[in-house]
């Protein structure tokens, strides 16, 4: 056996990577001032390898006599979560959870065992004591009965009480808290969370226990840690949403046992999260009709349609350089947008300010929301309120041209289904079969929409 050697290694606090000496910024995230020094110990015994995971050697198959029976699941009690999983959680796989501080990671994965008491929970925290846990469970509500807490930040001592109760599933909050004794490093340091995330794999993969970690994310909103965390886990699940707001968004960034075109909806409340099955239903308007200013967007996330309420407002300029805010959406296709009605469509807006804000607290990517943001625009510019009944799902281009989106004809069944009379697409949609109970209005670019709507 090689004699143990140590040696200093450097490594950024921002995006993990290593170097063998100091460096002003890091060569792989751009971030200045984030290096720090640690020393680590090299030619000591290794960990086992994650192939001798089942304790025997394996050999070569021939694909055809692979089988390929369905991945044996287990529902945690939520239906929305069941769904972004592809029907449940797959039995020994390693799911990841990351999100913001406060943004309610530890609320979904406490609330999933309360709710579900038919599994045998163990809840490993490392962040809280036995009694804060205690505390969030009375007020979420639920059976605690088959729920078990440990507060232990070791993992030989965690797998050892995990060997011994047999769980049904493993929560693990938070995978930056916990370390290994045979590591000469910090918990939440680079090589800690590799060799962590390691021997929970090892573990959930030869006992067959599903584990879900809670894991931090950085001040870019991607996960802490090495990158490899991202690749040794099965599923990585991102919560996203604003705190001040009420909706949160449990989305599938990878999932090697289902779909990553799925997402979740939740609502925060007093007892915990509530589970919003109907998206659109929360995010349509709250208000009287006859107001300006709005305009409702029928989008899709992933393979799920739902609309909501886009609100703008326009006003004069009161310094000399006229404002540009958004809420939810980009703000520089927001200035594209404005541009293209200032040049393609002749509206004067470059001494004007402009409040964009998407209801509900969601950030919206999808390039059918330009239409919405148009109609809103204008309708705050004019004073004009839209009819309560029209929808819209268009892309605008630089020439002001109105682009069609995908999968448009789901769009206008969800809007049908919600009341919605008119949806605006653009005049080059096809619709391989007409869609029933709304009117599908066709406008080729800024003018013709502006004529069929403000009329």
């Amino acid at each position: 056996m090689a004699s143990a050697k140590t040696k200093t290694l450097w490594f950024c606090t921002n995006c993990g990577n290593e170097y063998s000496k100091w460096m002003g910024r890091c060569p792989a995230c751009g971030e200045w001032n984030t290096m720090a020094e640690r020393e680590v110990v090299t030619g000591s015994s290794k960990a086992t390898p994650l192939t001798s995971a089942s304790g025997s050697a394996r050999k070569p198959m021939r694909l055809k006599d692979v089988s390929t029976t369905v991945e044996d699941r287990v529902s945690l009690g939520s239906a929305e979560v069941d769904r972004l999983l592809g029907g449940g959680i797959v039995k020994g796989s390693l799911v990841l959870m990351g999100g913001e501080p406060g943004i309610g990671k530890s609320t979904l994965s406490l609330q999933l065992p309360l709710h579900c008491p038919a599994l045998k929970t163990l809840y490993v925290t490392g962040e809280e004591s036995v009694k804060q846990v205690k505390m969030r469970a009375d007020r979420l509500g639920g059976s605690s009965e088959n729920c078990l807490i440990l507060s232990e930040t070791d993992m030989s001592a965690i797998l050892k009480e995990a060997e011994e109760t047999a769980p049904d599933l493993m929560i693990v909050d938070s995978v930056q808290t916990m370390f290994c004794q045979h590591i000469d490093s910090t918990a939440g340091s680079v090589s800690q969370i590799k060799e962590v995330a390691a021997q929970l794999l090892r573990f959930a993969k030869s006992t067959g226990v599903p584990v879900i970690l809670i894991g931090h994310i950085t001040k870019e909103g991607t996960i802490a840690g090495p990158k490899i965390l991202e690749h040794i886990v099965d599923v990585v699940l991102q919560f996203e949403g604003e705190n001040r707001g009420a909706y949160r968004v449990l989305r599938s960034i990878k999932n090697r046992f289902g779909s990553t075109s799925e997402l979740a909806v939740f609502e925060m409340t007093g007892s915990g999260l509530r589970e919003v099955a109907n998206p659109s239903e929360m995010l349509i308007p709250m208000h009287e009709a006859g107001l300006s200013g709005t305009a409702i967007s029928a989008m899709l996330d992933g393979n799920r349609p739902f609309l909501f309420e886009v609100q703008a407002l326009v006003s004069s300029a009161v310094y000399g350089t006229a404002q540009r805010s958004a809420t939810g959406f980009d703000v520089r296709r927001l200035n594209m947008l404005l541009a293209v009605l200032e040049r393609r469509a002749g509206f004067k807006l470059g001494q004007k300010d402009v409040f964009l804000n998407m209801a509900g607290g969601l950030r919206i990517t999808d390039p059918a929301c330009d239409l919405a943001v148009i109609c809103a625009v204008l309708s705050s510019t004019f004073d004009y309120a839209i009819p309560s009944d029209v929808c819209f799902a268009g892309e605008v281009g630089l020439s002001g041209e109105i682009r069609p989106v995908s999968q448009a004809a789901r769009r206008a069944v969800e809007a049908a289904r919600l009341g919605f009379n008119r949806i605006f697409v653009s005049s080059y949609t096809h619709f391989d079969q007409k869609p029933e109970g709304i009117e599908v209005v066709k406008v080729a670019d800024i003018p013709a929409l502006v004529r069929a709507l403000f009329k």
